[in-house]
Parts: structure tokens; C-alpha cells; sequence
């Protein structure tokens, strides 16, 4: 069975958006969107139905840059 690449989530994620905006660093979206999203707190948050906000890191920090 091929692995999933990318977390199932990311076209609707803010991540998604943020990077493409120029306002996150590449390697939040390699390191998680794109590597081991099972590790990341929004996924786990969005899996089960758990509030979070848009600017909440895929490591659970809030980046009020964002």
C-alpha cells in the first residue's frame, strides 16, 4: 500500500494559506502537511472535532503573527 504524502486536510488548512501568503516557513508544511501530519495537533484537533484556531502551529503554539 502506497503511504499518504500529504495530511488529508491541507487544501482547506490555514497553513496552507499562510504559506502560500509568505507568512509561514516551509518547513511547517514539509515537516507536517507534507511528512508526519499524524504528529500534528491540528490534525489530531480537526480528526475530533476539537475547536482550534487558524493560527494555531501544527505544533500546538499560537503564532499571533498569523
Amino acid at each position: 500500500m502506497e503511504q499518504i504524502k500529504e495530511c488529508k486536510w491541507y487544501q482547506v488548512c490555514p497553513m496552507k494559506f499562510f504559506y502560500e501568503k509568505g507568512k509561514l516557513d516551509k518547513k511547517w508544511i514539509e515537516d507536517y502537511c507534507h511528512g508526519n501530519w499524524q504528529n500534528c495537533i491540528r490534525f489530531y484537533k480537526e480528526e475530533n472535532g476539537i475547536y482550534h484556531p487558524d493560527n494555531m502551529l501544527p505544533n500546538g503554539e499560537i503564532d499571533e503573527r498569523l
